[in-house]
């Protein structure tokens, strides 16, 4: 990716606020009202967004069916009645006992052996119904719900999913459909068909049961925890279930499989991932007994509480703000200074007395009292305003300093203390090893290395720091995982074997070990072709196989229909991406660092960061409240509910919210990503420089919802340090607001530019010494070959020659003729043998 191509100049911006009737993609202008009041940074609403491991169930469950796909909901009722007729003979579903439920499922269970193609295909979708609560029965989107979950625990009961494992295991290695595939022009949704249906049926069954509801039956809680275990053991074929999906995607990227529903993988694989191995509310948990185990500290904080609790700023002004607010500046200066001039002509006592400043500077550089009220503050003042940021444009409007402070009421006006900062600091060992350093060199003149307890010959003051220092030491998980892996590596024979706990984490990190960077690769290859902002080639993936229907549209309607449905399309493939990347860092760092290192290193060399600074260089606010929904399709509502006449002006206007919740899941998940692959790496760091990131990532502070703000905040404060003293300059509203809301280091001089870390980008030495700490631990951890040279010798005779060998039979048959062949018949050289003696 070209680093000008990450440049978005300033001009483009002022264009594309003054050019409000610009045409929209796809020729839709459901967004004219959201471009014309979401490019004023003023009138940008607060989110009401709760960030959590997925949205609520009905939208969890519809987004895995595409509008497309909608007719076959009809087709799937009607194969489950066609065949439950002749057995229940006019009685319904709902009406049946428990017993009798289960004796129909064991015969649908039978069926699906059949060899016949058609008639499983038959069998499956009378599966998926009974999965889809069958809803002909049902009057409400709740009672669909309810039976659905009913149904899918019985099914769970009877073996059902195991069955659809080796169904879908055919389908995978089906090499006539694969190759019919690859040789059709354009693939739709009937060359997928027999796999939609078995994914679907399996994604319903792996997110109702790994969500858990208070009316749960007891039987279900042993269920999910049975389920769990078995999606997360290596059952199928010797690996969990999650590695057969990640060959899947693997298959599909390589184009050998191009009409695999990819959509319906990642969603399953996701969901896989996040029940085996736990949500974010579950890994805070399990970093806290970690922390245990070790003997460290507990956390200071509860970091999910703390990003609940905060609240969003407002956004830093738009170019287009800015040349308002000159012109508005220059206006009121000439209004005053031809007011002045009116004063000091009519001699009145006041004009005598008026002083000369520039009014105009004050109101720019309009700071908070720190000893105002709350009561009195506005609650986006309270959290931090960004909105009078200078940027260059604004060069003409000299900011001057502020005027003195008045005089301080005494303690006993104020009602409140200003509120202190959301996070407790930090400080790294390496933080005041260096500190220590420093000092020792300026006041004593030589260094004591990595010792921190001996402060002889330092003044009381360094004293005084140290202890303030060390009472905000916090030593991670990581480097005490860093530090255990290193006496392992000098003392292999001392320390023998460890022990290694065979979690789910590490039974895919395994399993995915041999083909990671195949993995990383596909993923990264399915988000680029899903982003907004990628261009159509001809060589690119085709993500659209499960969503394209056999006969194109031939009205306008049908058109957009079809264009909302692929839009709807990309953005649950990028959620679902952004949302499986995330787990398995999250994870695998939680497992042991080099895991994630290892993860880590493959998606930067893959692009990972350029793709997602690609895929934030767009109207981020246009996207997160985009409309590409339609609520009356979508299921259960769909199949319940009388189905209105669909209009273009319905489908444009959409739905009411506010936001897309996916999208704005989908951007918090990929910041949240780009913070984890830059953190303490420097030369990675120096790659968001390369690529422009600060603009583009400023740009992103204009969505007002704290989560997201804070990690774009952390992600500028990384690399303030290198954007330059003009641009902390000009921007010192997002100065102020990386103050308020990340994490202060004590030590840590972001804001100035004389950091330790300061020194010439290498990028190749850097990531080539991570390589190798990762290999080394790789390869004493799972290369089971490995002490082979540390094997002790038996150097007896008699003992080597009493040992009794177990030959195999074929050998004893065929002994006499080995003799003959290899012993007899072979001349020797004794004369050799005793001149080579």
């Amino acid at each position: 990716m070209q680093t000008d191509e990450m440049e978005v100049p300033i001009i483009n911006n002022i264009n594309s606020n003054c050019n409000k009737q610009r045409p929209l993609p796809n020729g839709r202008d459901v967004f004219k009202n959201q471009l014309k009041d979401g490019e004023s940074s003023m009138e940008s609403p607060n989110l009401e967004f709760e960030y959590g491991d997925t949205d609520g169930l009905t939208a969890e469950l519809s987004e895995i069916y595409s509008y497309t796909e909608e007719p076959e909901f009809a087709l799937n009722r009607d194969y489950f009645l066609e065949d439950f007729r002749s057995h229940a003979q006019g009685r319904r579903w709902i009406t049946l006992s428990l017993a009798e439920q289960r004796a129909y499922v064991m015969r649908l269970l039978d069926a699906l052996e059949v060899t016949d193609r058609d008639k499983r295909l038959k069998v499956a979708r009378a599966i998926l119904y009974l999965a889809q609560g069958v809803f002909a029965e049902c009057d409400s989107d709740t009672d669909v719900i309810r039976w659905s979950r009913h149904n899918v625990f019985l099914l769970y009961d009877m073996g059902i999913f195991t069955a659809l494992l080796e169904l879908l295991s055919m389908e995978m290695d089906n090499n006539q459909a694969c190759s019919s595939a690859v040789r059709k022009p354009a693939i739709s949704l009937a060359d997928s068909t027999e796999l939609r249906v078995l994914l679907s049926v399996m994604y319903l069954m792996v997110e109702t049961i790994r969500l858990q509801t208070e009316d749960d039956q007891p039987d279900w809680t042993t269920a999910r925890e049975a389920f769990r275990t078995e999606l997360g053991s290596p059952l199928y074929n010797g690996e969990p279930f999650a590695l057969l999906l990640f060959t899947m995607v693997t298959k599909f990227c390589s184009m050998n499989a191009p009409h695999f529903p990819m959509k319906k993988v990642l969603l399953l694989l996701w969901k896989t991932v996040l029940f085996t191995m736990g949500g974010f509310e579950e890994l805070q948990e399990m970093k806290v007994r970690g922390r245990e185990r070790l003997s460290l500290p507990p956390l200071p904080e509860d970091s999910i509480k703390v990003v609940r609790s905060m609240r969003a700023a407002s956004p830093p002004a738009s170019a287009m703000e800015l040349i308002e607010q000159q012109q508005q500046a220059k206006r009121g200066r000439r209004s005053r200074r031809s007011a002045f001039v009116d004063s000091m002509e009519g001699d009145s006592p006041f004009a005598k007395k008026q002083p000369l400043v520039k009014q105009d500077s004050l109101d720019t550089y309009n700071e908070r009292d720190p000893f105002k009220n709350d009561d009195e503050d506005d609650s986006e003042d309270a959290d931090g305003n960004l909105e009078s940021e200078v940027d260059p444009l604004d060069r003409d409007v000299i900011i001057q300093p502020p005027p003195p402070p008045p005089p301080l009421r005494p303690p006993t006006d104020r009602a409140s203390l200003p509120k202190g900062l959301p996070w407790a600091p930090k400080v790294r060992e390496k933080d005041i090893e260096h500190f220590l350093e420093i000092s020792r060199n300026k006041f004593i003149g030589f260094t004591l290395g990595s010792d921190t307890e001996t402060l002889v010959g330092l003044p009381r003051p360094i004293h005084e720091s140290v202890k303030t220092l060390k009472q905000h030491k916090y030593v991670s998980i990581a480097e005490m995982q860093i530090k255990k892996e290193e006496e392992l590596q000098q003392c292999p024979m001392t320390l023998g074997e460890e022990d290694v706990e065979e979690t789910p984490t590490e039974v895919l990190y395994l399993g995915m070990l041999p083909n990671l960077s195949q993995y990383v690769i596909a993923l990264l290859k399915l988000l680029l072709a899903a982003a907004p902002t990628s261009k159509a080639k001809t060589d690119s993936i085709n993500i659209l196989a499960d969503v394209l229907p056999e006969e194109m549209p031939i009205t306008v309607l049908q058109s957009m229909k079809l264009g909302i449905d692929v839009n709807r399309h990309k953005e649950i493939i990028v959620k679902a991406i952004s949302a499986l990347l995330l787990l398995l860092l999250k994870h695998f760092k939680l497992n042991h660092i080099y895991q994630f290192e290892i993860v880590s290193q493959h998606l930067v060399f893959a692009n990972c960061i350029p793709l997602i600074l690609k895929f934030f260089n767009q109207n981020i606010m246009s996207y997160i409240s985009a409309k590409n929904s339609i609520c009356v399709l979508d299921f259960p509502h769909c199949v319940v509910h009388e189905m209105p006449e669909l209009t273009a002006e319905s489908l444009e206007a959409g739905d009411s919210n506010q936001f897309c919740w996916r999208n704005l899941f989908s951007c918090i998940n990929l910041l949240r990503i780009l913070n984890k692959l830059t953190k303490w790496k420097h030369s990675r760091t120096m790659m968001l420089v390369v690529f422009k990131s600060a603009p583009i990532l400023k740009r992103a502070l204009k969505v007002k919802q704290a989560m997201m703000q804070l990690y774009v905040l952390k992600l500028l404060k990384i690399q303030t340090k290198y954007l330059g003293r003009q641009w902390r300059k000009s921007n010192m509203k997002t100065m102020s607001a990386i103050y308020q809301k990340v994490r202060h280091r004590l030590n840590d001089d972001w804001a100035y530019g004389n950091d330790i870390d300061a020194r010439p980008w290498d990028f190749q030495a850097e990531e080539c010494a991570l390589r190798e700490s990762i290999e080394k631990f790789n390869s004493r951890r799972y290369d089971k070959n490995q002490n082979g040279e540390f094997a002790p010798v038996d150097n007896c005779l008699q003992s080597v020659l009493g040992q009794r060998v177990e030959l195999p039979d074929d050998f004893q048959y065929s002994y006499e003729m080995w003799l003959e062949r290899e012993v007899f018949s072979q001349p020797i050289q004794w004369e050799g043998l005793l001149e080579r003696n």
